[in-house]
């Protein structure tokens, strides 16, 4: 059985969480530093389980400036003021969006929370008028510039790439409300935008436009997930449990986890690591069993119906190529199976040809 000094934190998106629990972190505090160091508007766009909340969570612990959660992570070598600043943080993950009215229920509620937090009253008629109003009013009120996450950003939209005609007042509806963000610049701090998938050649990015989309970025490839140099970092312990009970060398189990967990690249090969599926490994070192424990969360509902309905030959997949801008991004009239599949977890990157920029797919 597993010793139990290891604890994983399976499905636990909560870094405060995690700290206080003893649970393994594998600290991506350094890339933050970078963050904040380096610019102010961010997109990153990962599979889903990539551990996306996790960073946001992170994220939103830093600029609360929790310090005692960081004790003895990279960040806490450069940091040393440990400001505090006012947090706005939308997970619009975890919800059915099937109309409109549920949608504008929960940004009013994520408005609502922070006007009773600051003691503002609600000002506005529409969504993106209270935002813009929130946003300068805490401002105001605490001399601090504000910190806007928003995870699983594109939830809505993904939920209706089949139904055209909602997913366009969706697009509508958030276009205005992400927008907000480029004309509050100045009371603005960090805002950092996560999802699957960059919606393309649609509006939704049009008004947020300074956003920099970091998603191919070769020094923030292991920005989610772990690493092939973490693995030695952080599990080389539980390898060597997992090793033990199969009385097998721990050379031998290691290259097992490897063959089943490794593999994900987001930026060209020839500059970065392999990246493990977190969820995977962990489910594996906590269970001491290897499984299929990312496929078996289940496949999109989006997806499924896309792949049956073009009917598209899976063996083709193994060996596609794209350019970058098909891959990050998502025309929805002509949802196409390569950056679906890709952004999805089910395709990643094993070469780019710099001369024609294109890149060659695989499962990994």
């Amino acid at each position: 059985m597993m010793t139990p000094a290891y604890k994983f934190p399976i499905g636990i998106q909560n870094f405060r969480d995690i700290r206080r629990n003893g649970y393994i972190y594998v600290d991506k505090t350094g890339y933050i530093r970078r963050l904040v160091d380096t610019g102010k508007y961010y997109f990153l766009s990962r599979p889903r389980r990539f551990g996306k909340s996790l960073l946001m969570s992170t994220i939103e612990a830093y600029f609360k400036g929790c310090k005692e959660l960081f004790e003895g992570l990279e960040i806490a070598t450069y940091e040393k003021e440990w400001k505090e600043y006012p947090v706005f943080h939308l997970d619009l993950s975890g919800e059915n969006y099937n109309d409109i009215p549920t949608l504008t229920k929960v940004l009013n509620y994520f408005l609502s929370e922070i006007e009773k937090n600051y003691g503002l009253s609600e000002d506005g008629h529409t969504v993106a008028l209270r935002f813009k109003n929130a946003i300068k009013g805490v401002y105001d009120k605490t001399g601090r510039q504000v910190v806007i996450l928003v995870d699983e950003y594109d939830t809505p939209l993904t939920q209706t790439l089949t139904s055209p005609e909602l997913q366009e007042e969706f697009r509508n509806m958030l276009k205005g409300f992400y927008g907000v963000m480029k004309s509050m610049d100045g009371y603005i701090k960090l805002a950092m935008l996560t999802g699957v998938t960059r919606f393309s050649k649609v509006s939704i990015f049009s008004d947020l436009n300074n956003l920099r989309d970091i998603s191919f970025l070769p020094e923030y490839n292991a920005i989610c997930g772990v690493a092939e140099s973490e693995i030695v970092s952080y599990f080389t312990p539980a390898i060597s449990s997992f090793a033990d009970k199969r009385n097998i060398p721990v050379s031998a189990m290691a290259e097992e986890l490897r063959r089943n967990y490794d593999g994900y690249r987001f930026a060209d090969p020839a500059e970065c690591e392999g990246i493990y599926n977190p969820f995977s490994l962990l489910n594996a070192l906590a269970s001491e069993s290897i499984g299929d424990y990312w496929f078996e969360t289940g496949t999109p509902t989006f997806l499924v119906r896309l792949l049956q309905k073009k009917n598209y030959p899976l063996d083709r997949l193994n060996k596609a190529e794209a350019s970058q801008d098909e891959l990050k991004g998502l025309d929805l009239a002509m949802a196409g199976i390569i950056p679906l599949m890709y952004q999805s977890g089910y395709l990643t990157i094993r070469d780019f040809d710099r001369q024609f920029g294109l890149y060659t797919l695989g499962f990994p």
